[in-house]
């Protein structure tokens, strides 16, 4: 069962691992339901006072929804049918912080999930892009996230450029989006060293100290992400069509250009 949740009474913190490395770690209706499902256990767990968020392998923390993964079209513009919507940690109201420990490709729908992360240890080899725009979608929900965490031009570029173009760990690290580099097999040890300091504080305080920090910049993320489903319903080609520019993409093997 996807994702893994591992628990460390001794120090107060929990690992949940993305576990579907067959697939880069990409979303199904099932991982889904059950991110939403561990993240709601989280909040009334209170031997668990901090939280890792990582995927399995090297090859991708979290390439997004899969591909293989039919999900049903809104009958209305006006309504929002997207199945990443609530897989984040504040979507289900879990305050104890989070950090997500990045380890190869984080792309697409990982943003829903980097987007409510406190904050980003990195992999010296990860590499960060959104590939909407290549396959006539809109980036949406994701462009949103990352413009409330990077230099809005380095968002821009990043939704903009889609697989055309991959933001390096350094190149991350240096606008901001990550919070620390480690060497590929440091990466979990850094990520739990910092969580294990945040657990060993009084989590009252740091749930306190979570929720404020949230409380700067909530408003305008909730009136950004209320614009999303009509973008999408406007801007998005017929899954007919995406489906070929993907298949088109995956054939001419064209190299992104990492920066």
């Amino acid at each position: 069962m996807t994702p893994r949740l591992e628990r460390d009474a001794a120090t107060g913190v929990a690992v949940v691992t993305l576990d579907r490395e067959h697939r880069h770690n990409a979303i199904d209706l099932a991982t889904a339901d059950a991110l939403g499902a561990v993240w709601r256990e989280l909040r009334h767990t209170e031997d668990v006072r901090a939280v890792v968020l990582t995927g399995a392998g090297t090859a991708a923390f979290c390439t997004g929804i899969d591909r293989g993964v039919d999900v049903p079209q809104p009958a209305s513009p006006y309504s929002a049918d997207d199945p990443l919507i609530a897989i984040g940690p504040k979507a289900c109201d879990l305050w104890k912080p989070v950090i997500a420990a990045v380890n190869g490709m984080a792309c697409g729908g990982a943003f829903y999930l980097l987007g409510e992360s406190e904050f980003i240890v990195s992999s010296e080899t990860a590499t960060y892009f959104d590939p909407h725009t290549t396959y006539g979608m809109v980036s949406a929900y994701e462009a949103v996230y990352m413009a409330q965490r990077m230099p809005f031009g380095e968002a821009a570029r990043m939704s903009l450029m889609g697989t055309a173009e991959r933001l390096s760990a350094r190149r991350a690290y240096e606008i901001g989006l990550v919070s620390e580099l480690a060497a590929p097999g440091e990466l979990l040890p850094a990520a739990l060293r910092a969580a294990r300091t945040l657990a060993g504080f009084p989590t009252e305080a740091v749930q306190g100290t979570v929720r404020a920090l949230w409380s700067a910049k909530q408003a305008a993320l909730q009136q950004a992400l209320a614009q999303a489903p009509a973008l999408i319903a406007l801007g998005n080609l017929a899954p007919e069509r995406q489906a070929e520019l993907f298949a088109g993409r995956r054939e001419s093997r064209v190299e992104p250009r990492v920066r």
